[in-house]
């Protein structure tokens, strides 16, 4: 983007930003559902849960935790958008001399800080909940590099889902199978205590790669192979979300 653009851009996200200082529930609301699965999954189930591998439960099942929460947020920005279309404020927004992917951006960029903020509530009550981890600053500068990533390829598929609503409900109705992503992984049981079909469909899909990877570093612990699936699906994700959305939005307001 040129300097125009980053401008527009900056002031744009402002105004996402100070709509969300508005309404914090909006990410409370976020946290909650990750909050209560940590309390079920440890303090009811856990003790049922046999991971195979040392260290407490909640040490195996935070990564997986992490990503429904972003899962859970993402569904807002497709909201806010749709919201935006239907009060005409895009129309508003083509008279003015303003870089026309600036307005996407700044829900992104907005949907980024939201989730983050979500994230660093969840990882505070997983510490108090018993969560330990060995990992250095390098390895938590990779997981939140993950995370960011993981963060911008489900905002761009929920900017899709925004431009593409006919309805509120439909906007983020989009969110619940990839909330629902995660179960079907090694998120929450070794992918190898699940029948033949449902093993290999978790083994192949970016879910699992993405929470091994996180799992290792948070255990300082080698990464392997993963973490080059877990880029490759993010990456490939990302770029052929942010190139349909960007179709998408030309073809709405042109």
């Amino acid at each position: 983007m040129t300097t125009h653009a980053l401008g527009d851009t900056g002031v744009l996200t402002g105004r996402s930003l100070r709509h969300i200082l508005r309404s914090p529930d909006t990410i409370i609301t976020t946290a909650v559902t990750p909050v209560a699965l940590m309390l079920l999954f440890v303090y009811v189930l856990g003790g049922a849960i046999h991971t195979g591998v040392s260290g407490s439960y909640i040490d195996y099942m935070l990564p997986g935790i992490l990503l429904i929460t972003i899962a859970s947020g993402i569904a807002y920005t497709a909201y806010r958008l749709f919201l935006d279309l239907q009060g005409g404020i895009f129309e508003r927004f083509q008279s003015m001399p303003i870089a026309r992917p600036s307005v996407l951006w700044a829900h992104v960029l907005t949907s980024l800080v939201a989730n983050l903020t979500s994230i660093a509530i969840v990882i505070g009550v997983a510490l108090i909940m018993g969560f330990r981890t060995g990992a250095s600053v390098g390895a938590w500068l990779a997981v939140v590099g993950i995370l960011v990533l993981f963060t911008l390829a489900l905002t761009w598929l929920a900017v899709i889902a925004g431009l593409s609503a006919k309805t509120v409900d439909g906007a983020s109705a989009f969110s619940y199978p990839l909330i629902f992503l995660p179960f079907i992984s090694s998120a929450f049981v070794p992918t190898e205590s699940m029948p033949g079909p449902v093993a290999w469909f978790a083994e192949h899909q970016p879910v699992t790669s993405i929470v091994n990877t996180m799992r290792a570093l948070f255990a300082g612990q080698p990464v392997g192979s993963d973490i080059w699936v877990a880029l490759a699906w993010l990456v490939g994700i990302l770029v052929v979300a942010y190139a349909l959305a960007i179709g998408q939005y030309r073809r709405r307001v042109s």
